[in-house]
């Protein structure tokens, strides 16, 4: 089919809003499983010096409106004016488009060998490129990736115990590349393997839940939703202001754990909290022994090499029922322009964009702890999205998943529900209990299939009892890692290079 450049142009729209409008807080998840439908549409047959501008049209279109909240974070905390947000956001769209552009220019590629090649090319290249952004030196950012859009369902997202999410970024791919495959073609065939996809599709989704087993839960913990207001700075006495707040949570994680033994949780918050800093930590010590619990929190870690200058790292740090500290973890993977600014020598403009914060220095360890009944693993805040660093947790020993987060910078955009939404599958893809404990929401509690057992409102103060177990035994997704996400790529990279042949040919 040769499409006018304004049909391709439309398509390319069409895919980007489509994608879009499948992620929360729009919550149309069935778009996603025909925005790879349209993108191919939009640049087979192209000429393949054009295509790009098609996949460029649909990331300016997906990543602006599918993360709307970056502008909100920049407006309320970094002081950036309306025009300036507006243009980092646009930035970040051309960023991803830039992706989407080569699966385009794919696309346009392998159209010379036919569209059944090109669509068996399809969904291998999308799932490629997927992998790709989740490792960029720097700028990695595997946020709203397409197979989430189906991880709601709690049949389908059971496959990532297997594959990863990228098996459920294939599925999506794959169906939207079998869709366009019949577009294409015409064959009666093809809309005849469509048909019945979409059945399988629908019977399993459908009915497939009911299978699912549900896990036994022997354990309590008590997340504790500290509710602080975000703020831009933080004055020096801001503990002392705010005593009377930490008394109201002192007692709520006290009483809490007194009537029910279970360990305490504290999210990352919006203050400076610091066991350098003596009154409080003689507050979180009182916590861990008056409740008999251990008690974990998120703090602001202080350490120095030798005379060499004091660094700071975002922190979670274990305090036993004695009052020792006995485990801590630095958080490995910072937030660009949040917990500090890469480039910094280039990109000076950018130091406004995280106002007060100033850089944090990251973690190395992909450190275990010890509770009275099993292992944990505590990971901080957007680390929720990258599905090989908690892998790597569970394989060095975790029993239990522990997410803390604060997620008042997002104010009610849709960012909590997205950030929700990722965590959630990597308690399926190792089989863990997810405790997950937040500034101001989502304060859940996610069985190891995926279901949320408990969950507290959004932006109150208050306390979670909490159901868990620890789990031992590892998927194969746990031993093997993002092996499918590396046949993709081996895939992509001998389809292209037969296309290429082809070309030159």
């Amino acid at each position: 089919m040769n499409f006018p450049w304004y049909a391709r142009s439309s398509f390319a729209i069409a895919s980007g809003a489509a994608l879009a409008f499948s992620f929360p807080n729009y919550n149309l998840p069935l778009l996603a499983w025909i925005s790879v439908t349209l993108l191919i549409l939009a640049a087979y047959g192209a000429r393949p010096a054009v295509a790009p501008v098609y996949g460029l049209i649909q990331g300016m279109i997906f990543f602006p409106i599918s993360l709307t909240w970056i502008d909100v974070v920049m407006q309320q905390y970094g002081n950036v004016d309306p025009w300036t947000s507006a243009a980092v956001l646009a930035l970040v769209g051309l960023a991803g488009g830039l992706i989407s552009a080569v699966f385009t220019w794919g696309i346009a590629l392998a159209a010379r060998k036919g569209s059944a090649f090109t669509c068996a090319l399809a969904p291998f290249l999308w799932v490629a490129l997927e992998f790709a952004r989740a490792h960029l030196p720097i700028f990695a950012f595997p946020w709203n990736l397409i197979g989430y859009a189906a991880s709601g369902n709690l049949a389908l997202v059971q496959m990532t115990v297997v594959t990863g999410i990228y098996g459920l970024s294939l599925l999506v791919a794959g169906y939207g590349a079998l869709l366009a495959y019949a577009i294409l073609s015409g064959r009666n065939r093809a809309w005849k393997a469509v048909i019945v996809a979409s059945g399988l599709l629908v019977l399993v989704a459908h009915s497939g839940a009911r299978f699912v087993p549900f896990a036994p839960a022997r354990q309590v913990a008590h997340l504790v939703q500290t509710n602080f207001p975000q703020s831009e700075e933080y004055p020096s006495n801001w503990i002392q202001l705010h005593t009377a707040d930490l008394d109201d949570l002192q007692t709520i994680s006290i009483r809490a754990a007194v009537q029910e033994p279970g360990l305490i949780v504290w999210p990352e918050v919006p203050a400076p909290f610091s066991l350098q800093d003596q009154a409080f930590a003689r507050r979180a010590i009182q916590i861990a022994r008056d409740s008999g619990s251990p008690f974990l929190i998120g703090v602001e870690g202080w350490k120095r090499n030798g005379s060499g200058p004091w660094m700071a790292g975002n922190t979670a740090v274990l305090i036993d029922s004695s009052g020792r500290r006995v485990f801590s973890y630095d958080k490995i993977h910072l937030v660009p322009f949040g917990e500090y600014v890469p480039l910094r020598r280039w990109l000076t403009f950018t130091g406004k964009l995280t106002a007060d914060i100033g850089d944090f220095t990251p973690g190395t360890q992909y450190a275990v702890g010890q509770l009275a009944s099993g292992t944990f693993a505590t990971y901080i805040c957007y680390e929720a999205v990258f599905p090989e660093a908690v892998r790597r947790f569970t394989k060095n020993g975790a029993e239990l998943l522990i997410n803390i987060s604060n997620d008042g910078w997002f104010g009610r955009s849709a960012a909590p529900a997205q950030h929700l939404m990722m965590a959630r599958v990597r308690a399926v893809e190792n089989r863990r209990w997810l405790l997950r404990d937040t500034n101001n929401g989502y304060t859940v509690s996610v069985d190891p299939y995926g279901r949320i057992v408990a969950e507290m409102p959004t932006d109150v103060r208050g306390e979670l009892n909490a159901p868990y177990d620890f789990r031992t035994g590892l998927t194969p997704y746990t031993r093997l890692g993002d092996w499918l996400a590396w046949l993709c790529v081996l895939a992509s990279v001998f389809l292209l290079g037969s296309a290429f042949a082809k070309r030159l040919a």
